[in-house]
């Protein structure tokens, strides 16, 4: 059992001591651990640049394929505006045969669709030339991080274990001086809680004999509430009637423009 009196200060004090070393033990493991998390993430970061300089090379090669690709089609896109198209509505217009007709739409649906296929080609064209610097970016700042926990590994982590075996050998020299100190301080503290706990109960206890049971800055807010929320309710309210008729108005205007719409369709 912990001894009381002025032998229990000096029993604290061994205790206190033995606090401390099983807290340095723990961390000095958890050092131990950190050091084991950064080589981990390291070793992660190692292996991502190298994941990441695949990707680079993929994509460089997916780059070229592209402007390859692109390119072509340009070039066929502009055989057929020239020549397919020009023969193709030629050939409708001297026939007015409805199947010469609709194979002259087809082949312009046909054009439409082939200038969106390569529109989106230019645009993964574009993001592939994006994609490159960001990749090496990435890799940039890997391989600054990568440096930066090698040298936490070499300098930091041995700095703080040297830190630790420091600052519990500084608490050795602390404790004699604790002792003394409060032996002075136990006295001194009993002595201003006594007459700190005897003011507050006095000075509280005529606090709450001359309250009211309810304070009148209650009242005051709750009535600046109500007319603040009357004030408010009848805004909203304008407000809605307002945004209503101009609704009305703005849907009335749209249906004239509908009906006008409508019958120019039909002529």
């Amino acid at each position: 059992e912990e001894k009381k009196g002025i032998f229990g200060l000096f029993n604290k004090g061994k205790n206190k001591l033995e606090v401390m070393k099983t807290r340095y033990a723990k961390a000095e493991t958890n050092v131990e651990k950190v050091a084991e998390n950064l080589e981990n993430q390291q070793v992660v970061l190692i292996k991502d640049n190298a994941m990441l300089d695949q990707m680079y090379n993929l994509n460089a090669q997916y780059f070229k394929e592209l402007s390859m690709y692109i390119l072509a089609g340009k070039k066929k896109l502009q055989e057929v505006e020239a020549k397919d198209l020009p023969e193709a509505k030629a050939k409708a217009e001297r026939t007015q045969l409805p199947e010469d007709a609709q194979a002259y739409q087809d082949l312009v649906f046909f054009v439409d669709r082939f200038e969106k296929k390569l529109y989106d080609l230019e645009l993964s064209r574009m993001i592939a030339i994006q994609t490159a610097p960001q990749l090496r970016m990435l890799q940039s700042s890997n391989s600054v991080m990568i440096d930066k926990i090698q040298t936490t590994l070499v300098n930091t982590i041995p700095l703080w274990k040297n830190q630790l075996v420091l600052a519990f050998g500084l608490n050795h020299a602390k404790q004699a001086a604790k002792a003394q100190r409060e032996v002075t301080n136990m006295t001194n503290e009993l002595l201003k809680k006594n007459a700190d706990t005897l003011h507050l109960a006095a000075t509280e206890t005529a606090k709450e004999t001359n309250r009211g049971i309810v304070d009148i800055e209650t009242l005051q807010h709750t009535n600046e509430k109500l007319i603040q929320t009357f004030d408010e309710v009848l805004q909203i309210q304008a407000e809605g009637r307002k945004k209503r008729q101009e609704a009305e108005s703005q849907m009335l205007a749209m249906e004239q423009q509908l009906k006008q719409k409508m019958l120019e369709i039909r002529r």
